[in-house]
């Protein structure tokens, strides 16, 4: 074990060594380029991409250009980058992670490698968590780059199709990893590819790295319809479990926050609904239902995990506490809570496309990013997504006193010790951050200290609009801010006069988190640049992550040496508990990221070939050697089906008056092909006589009409067959997912089956969109003013807040062809459509 920990340092200790000598080459260029004129050095951009296109590698240019930002960053901000800041910097041209604390620059360190990467004109993104981030390091550091001539643009949530495609146009994007990942979906999804806005996806530099590709990594990107199903039963289960008792009627377990229905509670179902058996075939339904009410009613909380807003139900993002307004639970569980809070419920929703945020990031040529916490989950960075977690060494050594945990016994007495340090810390003038996991605590620890008197500001979800202005004055002198998570990320609090003096920002936690990164965050918020500062957490045995892990023991234990609320034990085996159960937790955590990624992998392939076809089909001139392709392999599947089958009443083996009837129907005109022209024909000469009619028959519908309109034609055909088939089949794949888990009781491995079962779903959506194509193409009467229409109207489901919360639903709009009543049927019966298709409808 020592030895692979030993290798694993080794690695960081070789990686620093040679970024060092990088950053004393920089260092080196430094009197060279302040000699440099405004001018010259803003020319150095010109030549760069010159050399570039004449076959330097931007390795080759790394130094230069390096020195030349570090210079412009001097003359433009007045800020000249540290020697650690240049390795920052190079490990994330490197395609790393650089691990860097709070305070010691992230945003001027990814200048250089952005901009060493724009040079080669192929685009780099620079990805931050939410859009008030991204607008502020867009607008400051577009100084930058616009001295040194390159172009900035900056992607947001609701801007137009033309005002998109010039942000990714430029040389450096600003964009919320949402908003990349929604624009990808929806690139798959025009109908022209002048309606594209994304370029393909070259670099890509990643702030607060741990938080988007681990933290939301669990939860998809989705666009989606709404499907429209009843919402009565969420109702009468919501009434039914409001009346359980737990033990007696369902039990809950708190680790892994599953319920059951006992035997009492499945027989008082049984009488409520006025059904024999529960678990009959045809109630699969209701029992879903029913176990996602338990759910809304035991383990989801008010003002933990949501909030209730303007009517809606808000989700709480665990990790940040940002509201994460437009997402919604899955699976029902949403419209439960609807149902628990005496709220409207929505539909359920359809999705049209998904991806994953590890699927996004890894389809970009090189992957970097930026944080001051992820050597905790090094092995999944390496893992999934290929990047080496580079600890950088800080610009002046680290002075802040991070103190051991003080353990309670009851909650209570945790606060009201707390309390009173805040009290002392206040009166000294010592500023104070109170960190706490939910809204909850902090309106709790709010009202202990406006009983005290003391004067605070509270930073949590319900109030983050006043987020900049409450952080720019946490670090004055006596100031008390009690925030929820989300203070930990992209923010810098700057102590005030006099407060080195008191011992800089004392950090107070409420209790541990279940990711030993989120605390090490709030740690991270004092001591920063060598100043002093102290941390400490409190914590109690009755916080969740104490209860969840056996905190009993240790309890009895308390009580028995007599030991009450006044009298905190600071245990290294408490704390040494604390650490293995979040370990626990990251390790649960990471393997449910994993199980997401292997499932999505599935998915993936699928996606991945649907969207080259659709490119393909966006950017031919003309489609018919494809649209020949599937007709043939139509042809020849129907052949072969067609010709297993036996008839009753003879020795034949092929059914000829079944393909006969199929190929009128499908492909050729009546009499076209007759039973006699087939008979006593092998399966090949079968289908080259039909393939030479079929051929016959496309070259004379191509000749009544302009060949640009028959190529229009295909494409219209292809895109309505490809999007109807590719939707349902997504949908399918969600179903099949949700259901899977289920054969595990079979002893069979659910991923295996997955995979398998979604494999075949794959080669019959295939079939199903050539069987379209083949017959909408040969059969359908073209008409002068067609278009291509969007099969459904999507709406992106955001995982994290919008701006303006009120994201609704929009049921899809599903679009036909425009033929008239009286026009021949496009099937090609031969009838008019109102007595047909029209008449199906």
């Amino acid at each position: 074990m020592l030895g692979i920990l030993n290798k694993v340092f080794d690695v960081n200790k070789r990686e620093l060594k040679r970024l060092t000598k990088t950053a004393e080459q920089i260092e080196a260029l430094a009197s060279k380029m302040e000699a440099l004129s405004d001018e010259q050095l803003k020319a150095k951009t010109g030549e760069f991409k010159e050399r570039h296109q004449k076959g330097e590698s931007l390795d080759d240019l790394l130094v230069e250009a390096f020195a030349v930002v570090r210079e412009a960053s001097r003359r433009v901000f007045g800020l000249y980058p540290y020697p650690v800041q240049l390795m920052g910097g190079a490990a994330l041209h490197d395609g790393n992670i650089s691990e860097m604390k709070t305070g010691e620059g992230k945003t001027l360190t990814s200048t250089m490698p952005v901009y060493l990467n724009a040079i080669s004109g192929n685009g780099v993104h620079v990805v931050t968590v939410n859009e008030y981030l991204v607008t502020r390091d867009a607008t400051e550091m577009g100084q930058l780059y616009d001295f040194l001539g390159l172009t900035v643009g900056l992607n947001l949530n609701g801007m137009s199709k033309e005002e998109k495609q010039a942000a990714y146009a430029a040389d450096i994007t600003y964009s919320t990893n949402n908003e990349l990942g929604f624009d990808y979906l929806r690139d798959n999804m025009v109908l022209y590819k002048e309606q594209k806005v994304q370029r393909p996806l070259n670099f890509a530099v990643i702030d607060e790295v741990d938080s988007i590709l681990i933290d939301e990594a669990r939860t998809p990107l989705i666009i989606s319809g709404s499907a429209q199903k009843s919402t009565k039963l969420y109702l009468q289960a919501n009434a039914f479990v409001s009346r359980l008792k737990v033990e007696e009627d369902f039990t809950y377990d708190e680790k892994t926050k599953g319920v059951q229905l006992t035997e009492e509670g499945m027989t008082k179902a049984e009488k409520a609904f006025g059904i024999e058996n529960l678990f009959d075939v045809s109630h699969v339904s209701l029992n879903h239902h029913i176990t996602q009410a338990l759910k809304a009613h035991t383990s989801m909380h008010k003002d933990v995990d949501y909030v209730v807003q303007e009517g809606e139900i808000v989700i709480v993002d665990q990790f940040t506490g940002r509201l994460m307004k437009g997402r919604r639970y899955s699976d029902g569980l949403h419209q439960s809570i609807e149902a628990k809070e005496g709220l409207e419920i929505q539909n359920e929703s359809m999705t049209l496309a998904s991806i994953t945020f590890q699927n996004y990031f890894r389809m970009y040529e090189k992957l970097s990013g930026m944080t001051g916490t992820a050597k905790t989950e090094e092995e999944e960075f390496r893992n999934i997504y290929n990047m080496n977690v580079i600890a950088i060494p800080t610009n002046r050594p680290v002075a802040r006193d991070d103190r051991s945990d003080l353990i309670y016994a009851t909650v209570d007495g945790k606060y009201r010790a707390l309390v009173e340090d805040i009290a002392e810390r206040h009166k000294n003038g010592q500023p104070v951050l109170v960190g706490t996991v939910a809204i909850e605590t902090s309106e709790i620890i709010s009202k202990y200290l406006t009983k005290k008197g003391i004067p605070h500001n509270v930073l949590n979800a319900k109030n983050h609009g006043r987020e900049a202005d409450i952080i720019l004055d946490a670090g004055k002198s006596g100031a008390v801010t009690i925030a929820t998570n989300m203070a930990g990320r992209g923010t810098d609090i700057k102590l005030g006069e006099g407060v080195k003096e008191v011992g800089g920002l004392a950090v107070i936690g409420t209790e541990r988190h279940e990711s030993r990164r989120i605390d090490n965050q709030l740690r991270g918020r004092s001591g920063r640049q060598g100043d002093p500062g102290v941390t400490q957490f409190y914590l109690s045995m009755e916080d969740e992550l104490m209860r969840r892990f056996g905190s009993d023991n240790m309890k009895n234990m308390m009580s028995k040496l007599g030991m009450d609320d006044s009298q905190p034990i600071q245990s290294k085996m408490v704390s040494r508990a604390v650490e293995s159960a979040q370990k626990r937790v990251e390790g649960n955590n990471f393997d449910a990221r994993k199980q997401l990624l292997s499932y999505d992998d599935v998915l993936r392939q699928q996606r991945e070939i649907i969207y080259t076809q659709r490119n393909e089909v966006l950017d031919s001139e003309n489609l018919r050697e494809i649209v020949e392709r599937m007709v043939h392999s139509v042809l020849t599947r129907n052949v072969h089906a067609f010709a297993s089958q036996t008839e009753e009443d003879g020795d034949d083996e092929w059914n000829y008056e079944g393909l006969i009837d199929y190929v009128k129907g499908n492909l050729l005109p009546e009499g076209t092909v007759t039973v006699e022209d087939i008979r006593r024909k092998e399966a090949d000469e079968v289908i080259d006589h039909i393939w030479d009619k079929i051929i016959a028959f496309y070259n004379e519908k191509e000749e009544k009409m302009q060949s640009e309109q028959m190529r229009e034609f295909e494409k219209v055909i292809m895109l309505r067959a490809v999007d109807t088939k590719w939707i349902d089949h997504i949908d399918a794949m969600d179903q099949l997912r949700q259901g899977i888990h289920l054969r595990a009781y079979g002893q069979i491995d659910p991923l295996r089956e997955y995979q398998k079962e979604g494999f075949h779903m794959f080669e019959m959506m295939i079939a199903a969109i050539e069987e379209d194509v083949a017959k909408y193409v040969m059969k359908a009467e073209i008409r002068d003013n067609l278009q291509r229409q969007e099969v459904a109207k999507g709406q992106a489901v955001n995982p994290k807040e919008s701006e303006d919360g009120k994201q609704k639903k929009k049921k899809p709009v599903v679009k036909q062809m425009d033929v008239g009543r009286n026009d021949p049927c496009i099937c090609g019966s031969g009838k008019k459509y109102k007595n047909c298709c029209g008449a199906k409808g």
